[in-house]
């Protein structure tokens, strides 16, 4: 199918008033022309993910601010089992990926028969069970391809935040590093065909998630929220309309003397919200035609974000933020229909590149700014989880378990593929010189030995 890149449409965005309901760096090393390119604006971004300001931990889904970068320089390009740190089993399956905080791992899994998820924290040093609590939020529809535990947690340095969706209830609570339980809030069931997947993140003192519902649900509303993370009590709470398709966006920040908490969803497009409010600042509604499942990425002065339906991709859209501090509208900069849109991976922004991971096992480079593509190439199988770059090499999994390696660079090099014995719909987390890889039912952490 021939390659074709829309230019800007022509129909304008239109900035929406929705109604709120208020409560109260690396060590410096020389970078190719293509790397450094906006790097300090990438540096900026970074900077706003509490993780980063420690530089050893992974506290959300994806890393450092949702983008997936990490600087560690001892993750191996080529492995066996041998080289494992270690490898252990997870009671029941799921997709969510692990979060880190100094010596401890945190991470969730499902039972589908009790109906309930389960939050564990792991040692760093040997992957042994430090505690473990079940919640049980009952049974619910959903895709074949979802788990009974998707949404990763988000940790911070004094307590790890959990969301358990199901149809009948939806729980997120908050514990200690320890385990014990300090607060818990259930909302609403979620109203979705295909089940739940958005994941919680942490700004300063609030945590944010996304409750959206699918239209059929009269007595639910669907909403964004932001709750304290030291009390659970609602900080702010913005409606949002229903939608015929569920969406899975995890939020990201854009922006860094007024920071932005960017969302991406079927019915509302790309919207940013300032997050001490819950104020919509500016919405790009029409970006998208279809579902949303992947989540927002910052290249450079641009956000871009991708919606599909069926197998694959239909739609990547590139947009220039409206303002923080006076009323603009965003801008469409370009945007890509064909097979080389991914729908559930999110892509990667790294300099100059945009790195984009399709369902059906493509990868692409394109040029952030324009969208005009490097090249495209189908080193292993399928993907559902989404990439990572460490020192410049970029790590995805596909869905048979395959870790597949590639230079992050605008010439395509493939370094290794290295299987990991076991299927995973996951996204691997990187901190303290090890990353961790999440099968279905495993566990392993590779990289670093320790001492």
């Amino acid at each position: 199918m021939k390659r074709r890149i829309l230019p800007a449409n022509s129909s304008r965005f239109l900035t929406r008033t929705n109604r709120t309901i208020a409560a109260k760096p690396a060590p410096t090393r020389l970078r190719p022309s293509w790397l450094r390119y906006n790097w300090c604006g990438l540096a900026a971004l970074v900077v706003l993910s509490a993780s980063v300001s420690q530089g050893q931990e992974w506290t959300r889904f994806r890393g450092p601010n949702g983008q997936g970068i990490s600087h560690g320089e001892t993750i191996p390009i080529k492995w066996t089992e041998k080289d494992y740190n270690w490898k252990v089993k997870l009671p029941g399956g799921g997709h969510s990926s692990p979060v880190v905080w100094k010596d401890r791992i945190f991470v969730t899994s499902g039972d589908e028969k009790a109906g309930c998820g389960i939050i564990l924290a792991l040692s760093v040093s040997d992957g042994h069970t430090l505690w473990q609590k079940q919640y049980v939020a009952g049974s619910y529809r959903r895709n074949s391809l979802n788990s009974y535990a998707s949404p990763t947690p988000a940790v911070d340095a004094d307590h790890v935040y959990v969301l358990l969706p199901a149809s009948n209830k939806t729980i997120l609570a908050a514990l200690d590093h320890n385990g014990n339980e300090v607060w818990m809030r259930t909302f609403d069931g979620v109203h979705s065909s295909h089940g739940a997947g958005g994941s919680p993140v942490v700004f300063e003192d609030i945590v944010v998630f996304t409750h959206e519902q699918e239209r059929g649900g009269d007595d639910v509303l669907s909403v964004w929220m932001a709750v304290e993370g030291k009390t659970g009590r609602t900080q702010w709470r913005l409606e949002r309309e229903k939608s015929p398709k569920m969406s899975y966006s995890t939020p990201c920040l854009y922006g860094e003397d007024k920071p932005q908490l960017i969302f991406t969803s079927y019915q509302h497009g790309i919207t940013g919200v300032d997050p001490h409010t819950g104020r919509v600042m500016w919405e790009a509604k029409s970006a998208f035609a279809h579902r949303v499942v992947s989540s927002p990425v910052i290249a450079g002065e641009l956000i871009i974000g991708t919606c599909g339906t069926g197998p694959s991709g239909k739609r990547l859209v590139a947009i220039r933020p409206g303002g923080a501090n006076k009323p603009t509208e965003p801008k469409e900069v370009y945007r890509i229909e064909n097979r080389t849109v991914p729908y559930v991976p999110i892509s990667l922004a790294l300099g100059e590149l945009l790195f984009t991971f399709h369902d059906r096992g493509d990868i692409s480079c394109l040029r952030s700014a324009t969208g005009e593509q490097l090249w495209r190439e189908k080193p292993a199988g399928r993907f559902y989880g989404s990439p990572v770059c460490v020192d410049g090499k970029l790590y995805c999994i596909t869905t048979a378990g395959e870790v597949v390696v590639l230079r992050a660079a605008p010439t395509y090099e493939l370094l290794a593929v290295n299987p990991l014995g076991e299927k995973s719909h996951a996204t691997p987390a990187v901190a303290d010189g090890n990353m961790y890889l999440r099968t279905l039912t495993h566990l392993i952490s590779i990289g670093r030995k320790k001492e």
